[in-house]
């Protein structure tokens, strides 16, 4: 039998203990980066939405009952932000849940309530655009602070009891080696609380959406031809119709402008004195085709990544939520249920980006408190 030299077995050891070493400051390494990118995330959804926060109650034409919808998204997607990421950051770094039974259950009572009632605003947002743009000259009448504020309140009291039943039976089942997340023993929670939170709400945000893009579509062809059907008087080119003709997209609030840019300025035919002889029949068609299909282009893009969002974040998770909790022999890694939780949080970060980047009145608004910030 073959004996190894003594100083050959310290060499060995000491390049194992050097591996080992180097996989631990790796492993350092790598826990502050992903700690430091998920706090920069954090940081940049909470000023995102204190901008949106800020922006409609200091600017007096954002003072309109869609906007308010908007605010309490922004504020809801706030709390997500400073009650939710910062405790799944110190979750996911320590590998452990590290501060007790009390402060996990309100953790998780947040976490469901806050993110089911993000996704909740963005239907009753869906819902209000379209009653906007299919009953614009009724619906506006009714469109007042007090009916925004029952609709607020609504969401707020559905997300709860989606949330409530989840969370109480939690309570009865709760055990400390099990972590702070919540396990469904039966497929009834997982269907009630999976359909209640997203799927239900996906579904009627798909469907108002299409609705929306269709009734869009009909109003951009009825107003091309409304603003290039022309009559001439005194010499110079009138509309036949007033240029705010009251089913038109320009009658729309700023929220209906934000959401897809209905009332594009560059596009608005406006008062020539070209003679009527100026110009064939043939051009005027051809400029309403471009003008209506640019704003269509735009109504579906905006469509596109308003929607496009929403499913990229969330769909991956309640799909691993159905599967994990209805299939006893599936499972996710620790690293993989992270990943698809915090794309949903993603989705608090990109809704003040597309809820009002389109709006030429909170992009106005934006830039004067950068530049007030930038004063201070």
């Amino acid at each position: 039998m073959c004996r190894v030299p003594a100083s050959s077995m310290d060499a060995f050891n000491k390049s194992a203990l050097d591996f080992s070493l180097d996989d631990d400051s790796k492993s350092t390494a790598s826990k502050i980066l992903l700690s430091l990118t998920l706090s920069l995330l954090a940081v940049i959804t909470t000023t995102m939405n204190s901008m949106v926060i800020t922006a409609i109650i200091v600017t007096r034409k954002l003072h309109h009952p869609a906007n308010y919808l908007i605010c309490s998204l922004a504020f809801t997607d706030l709390l997500v932000a400073i009650l939710v990421m910062p405790f799944s950051i110190v979750y996911i770094i320590k590998e452990a849940w590290v501060m007790g039974q009390v402060v996990c259950n309100m953790w998780l009572s947040v976490d469901i309530t806050c993110c089911t009632c993000s996704i909740l605003h963005l239907a009753a947002i869906a819902l209000d655009r379209y009653r906007a743009i299919t009953d614009a000259v009724e619906y506006a009448r009714k469109r007042t602070s007090r009916r925004a504020a029952i609709m607020i309140v609504a969401v707020w009291v559905i997300s709860i009891f989606i949330s409530l039943p989840p969370l109480l039976w939690r309570h009865h089942q709760a055990s400390d080696d099990e972590g702070c997340l919540i396990k469904h023993d039966h497929i009834a929670f997982t269907i009630y609380s999976t359909f209640g939170a997203f799927y239900i709400p996906l579904a009627l945000i798909l469907i108002l959406y299409y609705k929306i893009y269709r009734a869009a579509k009909s109003l951009y062809v009825k107003r091309g031809a409304s603003q290039l059907s022309k009559q001439t008087m005194n010499g110079t080119m009138l509309p036949l119709c007033s240029d705010r003709d009251p089913q038109s997209p320009d009658t729309l609030s700023p929220p209906e402008k934000s959401f897809s840019d209905l009332s594009t300025e560059g596009d608005r035919v406006r008062i020539t004195n070209k003679s009527p002889q100026e110009g064939s029949r043939r051009e005027r068609s051809s400029r309403k085709q471009r003008i209506s299909g640019n704003r269509e282009k735009k109504a579906a893009t905006t469509l596109g990544l308003i929607l496009g969002a929403f499913v990229i974040c969330w769909l991956p998770f309640f799909l691993k939520e159905v599967i994990v909790n209805t299939c006893a022999t599936c499972g996710t890694s620790a690293a993989v249920a992270d990943f698809l939780t915090w794309l949903g949080y993603l989705n608090s970060l990109i809704n003040p980006l597309i809820y009002t980047i389109f709006n030429e009145d909170f992009k106005k608004a934006f830039k004067k408190l950068i530049k007030c910030g930038h004063y201070m």
